[in-house]
């Protein structure tokens, strides 16, 4: 009998720049969402409703603790179609589950800040400190329930993320080839940076009536409506990216060894494959080790700018435009012109020691005052981390196998999404930690920001032990493993 990995790779229709910015609107939205959860609604509580940094980050970043979910999707996405198609069904579903966890968390938020001020719960403490006080002072029993609403809510957005977002990256797997995946790469990754340029833009817009001592009505009033426009448009955009694509262009059947057997691809033997290599331990640890490094300000940044500067909240959420700007030229120059010429491995390199050196810059800005070079540090940032970003991505696409492309996807989102939840936390502790260990802001928000330089100069020592030709060896003959049990 004739077996599946003995036909020919069927010609595919190859996907034009119309299509690679068609799909890039779902990334688009996944910007614009970043920015209303990481941005706005870290301020509000910080800095608006006086909930401790640490907790803040803690509930927040729930959403990133359920990230081994993502393997699991991924590997769903391989075996189980759904509406008949193996990606665009859970990217449709899982979208559409986001939108909703989102106008729910900022109800919630609402209700701590009403239950903080009703139960004169008063946490006067930081770092972990804060979160035992919360747990133990009697007066807080309504804050409490609140707080683990809005970490359970997080963790719905978090399963909610990964059941669209790591299908809809193994999909650009699918629908691409050799030729043209830099190309899309850099199209639809420019395309997040578009919306989170987009979503602080809007924040601007919609929130321009605050001031910096706005009443807290208007601030909600202003906030709820920015949760019901956004997370709609949000929905719509991933149904326009992604509507017929998948049947148009994917070519998973035509590659796949084992599509003919999908009921053998199970989790276990999926993960077989993604084990079967050292360097796939050692690029997930890179990834961690760089998302760490590119991301613990997320959750300081916003309130850096208030603190230290005295910026007012559209201000501040105008960081992320600056931010994501510098990202998109970084991202779009890397993956047309800067990787042809030196290669993934240095470019990668090269943007690490840049992002650490910005970091320099932005507590320098804090140092002499001058809110004009925290916006232009920013921007550089921003220009560094779209390099490392584009080098790492294209990296991250070589490290995939086609048989599993979900379930390899879903590991190193597994990796960044684990590391920007452990960098939102440990961000939030460090800031409170340096607030009880220096006199002034500016160094407590240092400490965060050098800690992020040391994380980037790490990168560079793993990056420089990954091989991707090694990788693809002991992959294949993981697969052949796989079929020769699959035949016993």
């Amino acid at each position: 009998m004739e077996t599946h990995s003995a036909k020919l790779e069927q010609p595919a229709k190859e996907v034009k720049i119309l299509t690679m910015f068609r799909l890039g609107l779902f990334q688009m939205g996944l910007g614009l969402m970043s920015v209303l959860t990481l941005a706005v609604l870290n301020r509000v509580m910080i800095d608006e409703l006086a909930v401790p940094a640490t907790i803040t980050a803690g509930a927040i970043a729930m959403h990133q603790f359920v990230a081994p979910a993502r393997v699991w999707f991924g590997q769903m996405s391989d075996a189980k179609p759904v509406f008949g198609y193996h990606r665009t069904g859970y990217v449709w579903i899982g979208a559409a589950l986001l939108a909703i966890a989102a106008f729910i968390a900022v109800q919630v938020v609402w209700q701590i800040g009403g239950s903080l001020q009703a139960e004169s719960c008063s946490i006067q403490t930081k770092g972990l400190a804060a979160l035992r006080d919360l747990i133990s002072l009697p007066g807080c029993t309504q804050t409490r329930g609140w707080v683990g609403i809005l970490a359970l809510t997080f963790a719905f957005y978090g399963f909610a993320l990964s059941a669209s977002s790591t299908p809809f990256a193994a999909l650009l797997v699918d629908v691409s080839s050799e030729e043209n995946r830099s190309k899309l790469v850099g199209v639809v990754w420019s395309m997040l940076m578009v919306g989170i340029a987009v979503g602080g833009i809007t924040s601007k817009i919609m929130l321009k009536p605050l001031e910096q001592d706005a009443p807290l009505a208007t601030i909600q009033a202003s906030i709820n409506q920015l949760f019901m426009v956004v997370p709609a448009i949000v929905f719509g955009l991933a149904l326009l990216a992604t509507f017929g694509v998948e049947k148009k262009y994917s070519q998973y059947a035509s590659r796949s060894t084992l599509v003919d057997r999908e009921d053998g691809i199970t989790l276990g033997r999926a993960l077989r494959v993604l084990t079967a290599s050292r360097q796939t331990g050692l690029f997930f640890t890179f990834l961690m080790v760089l998302t760490i490094g590119l991301f613990m300000q997320e959750a300081v940044l916003e309130p850096y700018g208030g603190e230290v500067f005295g910026m007012s909240i559209p201000e501040t959420s105008l960081l992320n435009s600056y931010w994501g700007i510098g990202t998109l030229i970084g991202i779009s120059t890397t993956g047309f012109l800067i990787i042809p010429r030196w290669g993934k491995h240095k470019t990668t390199k090269i943007g690490c020691l840049a992002v650490a050196a910005c970091f320099g810059l932005i507590i320098l800005a804090g140092l002499i005052g001058l809110p004009g070079l925290l916006k232009a540090s920013v921007g550089l940032f921003g220009l560094s981390a779209g390099i490392t970003t584009s080098g790492a991505i294209n990296l991250m696409l070589d490290l995939t196998a086609a048989e599993t492309a979900g379930t390899f996807i879903g590991a190193w989102g597994l990796a960044q999404t684990m590391a920007r939840a452990i960098a939102t936390v440990t961000g939030g502790a460090v800031l409170d930690l340096g607030k009880t260990l220096f006199p002034t802001p500016v160094l407590a928000y240092g400490l965060v920001f050098g800690l992020q330089a040391v994380a980037m100069i790490l990168a560079i020592w793993f990056l420089s032990r990954v091989d991707v030709t090694e990788f693809r060896t002991n992959t294949k003959r993981a697969i052949a493993s796989v079929l020769e049990s699959e035949l016993d």
